[in-house]
């Protein structure tokens, strides 16, 4: 899928117009909504190649937060045979009450993906996981920036940051 395929694809399947809360406690006029996108086949799959062009030699491990990161990192790991963990947004209360799921070791560098991102709050809750677990996020690579403060908290905590795709490229003003 070319990039304009994959951009017409998106703004057909997951832009939504309304008022609508965001998980930053922000209101928008419109709404990404990723699970729409992350649960066609084509999109997805298109989305784990763009992901795949942000692997590195040195990166070990792709991680996705719970739950829109999941099928992102799944989708990336199908793509570049690399392994990949889920970080939780918090321990559940049975069973082995991990906050990373999947094999993530001291050492490791990580590419961690997310969907969309407004501030970073989960992102940057994710990394912090992924750092106090000893390893390392190499970049944080996210499907849609919406412009409005994820890139500036991302990396004025000291991760990088990329998007595939802007809310400008879906031709969102507002």
């Amino acid at each position: 899928m070319t990039r304009d395929e994959l951009i017409k694809r998106i703004r057909e399947t997951a832009y939504l117009e309304g008022d609508f809360v965001l998980r930053s406690g922000k209101r928008s006029k419109y709404y990404l909504d990723k699970y729409l996108f992350e649960t066609c086949p084509d999109i997805l799959k298109a989305l784990g190649e763009e992901f795949a062009k942000y692997i590195t030699d040195d990166v070990t491990v792709i991680a996705g937060a719970e739950l829109g990161g999941v099928a992102l990192a799944a989708a990336t790991a199908m793509q570049t045979g690399k392994n990949w963990v889920i970080i939780r947004n918090s321990k559940k209360g049975y069973g082995t009450g991990k906050l990373v799921e999947g094999l993530l070791k001291p050492g490791d560098v990580v590419l961690l993906v997310e969907d969309i991102a407004t501030t970073g709050g989960q992102v940057l809750e994710a990394a912090k996981v992924i750092t106090e677990a000893g390893a390392t996020v190499k970049k944080i690579v996210c499907v849609i920036d919406r412009m409005q403060g994820a890139e500036e908290n991302i990396t004025q905590a000291g991760y990088k940051f990329e998007s595939i795709l802007t809310k400008s490229d879906l031709g969102i003003k507002n």
